[in-house]
């Protein structure tokens, strides 16, 4: 799998696509995400673009609000790894169920600490991702993933999930 995570980042950074980048981004910070628009964008792109960056900064607000509008009702979401949280989702439902499970079982410190790079490759936006959490237990989540999203018609209507460590994932969120 982090072979598979390390083509795609290679392929991100070498891409001849169009791609939009923000600027790294903490919860610690404004909050502010600063974008640059790539040149040749097309309308779908920056609609895109725009969802994605959108929905990203409300998880870091906790904007549940913004949060439920982002996602289509039936969005399918995939979540990696072999634990109890992996497997694909088919609503928006059941991916708020999802992350209420992983809040509560990181103890309310699951963070999205940092938005590195977003992609935009039509109607998909390739995003590398930082996540934190901690349990009293011991347990540490720190991780890269790559999230791929696709949207139609103002919403996200898929989510891929990649980790750059499906095993820190797996032990952190246990089966």
């Amino acid at each position: 799998m982090k072979t598979i995570v390390i083509s795609l980042l290679i392929v991100l950074s070498s891409s001849k696509v169009p791609q939009k980048t923000v600027q790294p981004t903490t919860v610690d910070q404004d909050r502010q995400q600063k974008i640059t628009q790539p040149k040749n964008t097309t309308a779908m792109e920056k609609q895109a673009m725009e969802v994605v960056s959108t929905f990203l900064t409300a998880i870091q607000q906790g904007n549940h609000d913004v949060l439920a509008l982002s996602l289509h009702p039936d969005v399918t979401w995939n979540q990696p790894g072999k634990n109890r949280f992996a497997g694909q989702k088919t609503s928006r439902a059941d991916v708020f169920k999802l992350v209420g499970g992983m809040v509560e079982a990181s103890e309310k410190s699951l963070r999205l600490t940092d938005v590195k790079t977003l992609a935009v490759n039509g109607n998909q936006v390739a995003c590398l991702l930082h996540w934190k959490a901690m349990q009293s237990n011991g347990g540490i989540l720190d991780v890269d993933n790559i999230d791929v999203y696709t949207v139609k018609n103002g919403q996200i209507v898929n989510a891929t999930i990649f980790s750059a460590d499906l095993e820190q994932e797996d032990n952190f969120w246990l089966n």
